[in-house]
């Protein structure tokens, strides 16, 4: 990473030529895909604050094993108005991707970047640095769960069009590990999306190759040209359901050391990645926080790599007696279980006691809202249609259950999503006890399901404490691939009907969330297309969820 220098207009007169060449074509470049010399990977911001931004890009390997790059960044797309400039290397160390952490910008301010070669000029980025002070509104968009070969990214190619966002935030699984064949792969073919390498990744190598395809798609380039980007990472950006040792899509006896693979994958990640280190000698540690103003405190969260528990599994519960509920209970509200861990629960403490923003937001990857099903549907013993139809029949006409439907309504709930928050009711607990602590206006942000849902948050003893919104998904299957012959409406009503924090769901489109906040009120509101297996696609409109500040306020109101 490279810091940069002030803009000098004598160092800029030998670039100016090729500056020219850099206007708006450029942008429509990045947004079409149509090459764009040597940089085909196309531009990135992120992790903007007031004063700097994280400038990222990547040159052809062909170009050498050192190539010097000079970046721009102006008020204006034709570079008339220019702020800073700088020269940074491409190494191929580093994969040749170039990271610039571009300081003395100037505060809530659109700005346009670019980078120059002796071969060429890159696509124009457009980027924005953080407000200060007195702030009426910020616009976030929020992203999840974007799988190459599941189908089209037309969710990003949609919101790199809007103009109105301060940032976007992507919560996890970026890139997915499985090689062809497999997770939500069926059409890959089809589409012209089979991954790359055709095999599960493991090694450097693996995940540089599997980055570098999802970054040829030129709707991610779109969106990336379009907005700064504040990122965390899942569970794929490593293996499916990892944790602090080990994934469930890890067999060290055929794949090898967890830990060799976990740090081929982190080390790809921040290479490809506009990211920041927070403390560049521990590259796993990714937690870190922005400040728009005196409007909203953003902490990103890592709920995943460094500290997570290995998950509890339900099959360990069942026995020839049935569910052992009494265990299962013990074992999931284990104060010991770790999600956060200490270090980072002690930080998030700190950042709620020291942040004056009128709302805090969290970042981070698994739904902390509770979500507890009744365990004949968590175990697959019954579907939601024929239990909502179970529990009006409870309701209407109950002298007529069977014995065999009462010992299905006498079973208990039981979470869903063993790793979710749910599989952390302790440390669920921790988080939500500071917020209240601290008199937090809390909201929290949520992906990894591949669905919509808009949820209370209340801690063990049914306090409120805030709200969270999940974003669905980009490309991955929701819950219509799971339950394939239940109407999906059907489910969502069920949901809702069963879980009582839970006021919204969507569970078969895929979208993307918007968040936006004033004084008054953080709001979110959804965004889907009508399809992800064709270029041309329809858009349309969630509900709209609004929670308000203030002890008393902080649920959800339609």
């Amino acid at each position: 990473m490279t810091p940069s220098t002030p803009f000098n207009r004598r160092h800029f007169v030998l670039g100016v030529g090729a500056g020219l060449l850099g206007g708006p074509a450029f942008v429509r470049a990045a947004a079409l895909g149509e090459p764009a010399g040597p940089f085909t990977h196309g531009v990135a911001s992120g992790d903007p604050l007031a004063d700097r931004v994280i400038l990222w890009t990547r040159v052809a390997p062909s170009l050498g094993d050192v190539v010097p790059v000079y970046w721009d960044v102006a008020l204006d797309p034709g570079f008339q108005r220019m702020v800073r400039r700088g020269r940074a290397l491409a190494l191929s160390a580093a994969d040749h991707t170039v990271k610039v952490d571009a300081i003395g910008l100037p505060a809530d301010t659109p700005l346009y970047y670019r980078f120059r070669v002796d071969a060429g000029v890159s696509p124009i980025g457009r980027t924005r640095t953080l407000p200060v002070g007195a702030v009426g509104q910020v616009k976030l968009a929020v992203f999840s769960c974007s799988n190459y070969p599941a189908g089209y990214f037309n969710v990003y190619a949609e919101a790199a069009q809007r103009d109105d966002l301060h940032a976007a935030l992507h919560i996890g699984d970026y890139i997915y590990e499985y090689g062809r064949g497999g997770y939500a792969s069926s059409n890959a073919a089809a589409l012209g999306r089979e991954v790359q390498p055709a095999s599960e990744i493991l090694s450097l190598a693996d995940y540089r190759m599997r980055y570098a395809q999802y970054r040829s798609d030129p709707d991610l380039q779109a969106v990336h040209a379009a907005l700064p980007f504040i990122c965390v990472w899942d569970d794929h950006e490593v293996a499916n359901d990892t944790w602090k040792a080990g994934a469930e899509n890890h067999q060290p006896a055929t794949e090898g050391d967890f830990f060799v693979r976990r740090a081929a994958a982190i080390r790809a990640y921040h290479e490809w990645m506009p990211i920041r280190l927070p403390e560049p000698s521990r590259p796993e540690r990714i937690y870190r926080s922005f400040s728009f103003g005196n409007l909203l405190d953003l902490h990103m969260l890592d709920t995943r790599i460094i500290a997570r528990d290995q998950q509890l599994d339900y099959a360990s519960y069942i026995g020839a007696s049935g569910f052992d509920a009494a265990r299962f209970a013990a074992d999931v509200g284990n104060p010991s279980r770790q999600l956060m861990g200490a270090e980072q629960e002690a930080w998030l403490r700190s950042r709620m006691a020291a942040t004056r923003g009128t709302w805090t937001v969290l970042g981070q990857q698994v739904l902390m809202a509770r979500m507890n099903l009744p365990a004949p549907v968590v175990l697959g013993q019954i579907g939601f249609g024929a239990y909502s139809a179970l529990l009006l029949k409870a309701g209407t006409a109950p002298s007529t259950l069977t014995a065999q439907e009462r010992a299905i309504l006498a079973q208990p709930s039981v979470p869903y999503n063993l790793d979710a928050w749910d599989g952390y009711a302790a440390a669920r607990e921790r988080v939500l006890a500071a917020a209240r602590e601290a008199d937090k206006n809390l909201v929290v942000l949520a992906g990894d399901t591949h669905n919509a849902w808009a949820s209370d948050l209340l801690d063990a003893q049914g306090r409120q404490i805030g709200v969270e919104f999940a974003t669905s998904s980009v490309t991955s299957p929701g819950l219509e691939a799971y339950f394939p012959n239940e109407n999906p409406a059907v489910v969502a009503a069920g949901l809702t009907q069963i879980i009582g924090p839970l006021q919204y769901a969507n569970t078969k489109d895929r979208g993307y969330m918007v968040i936006t906040a004033t004084p008054q009120e953080c709001r979110a509101d959804w965004h889907y297309v009508s399809t992800i297996t064709s270029r041309s696609y329809g858009v349309f409109s969630g509900p709209t969820w609004r929670t308000l500040p203030g002890a008393g306020a902080r649920r959800l109101v339609g």
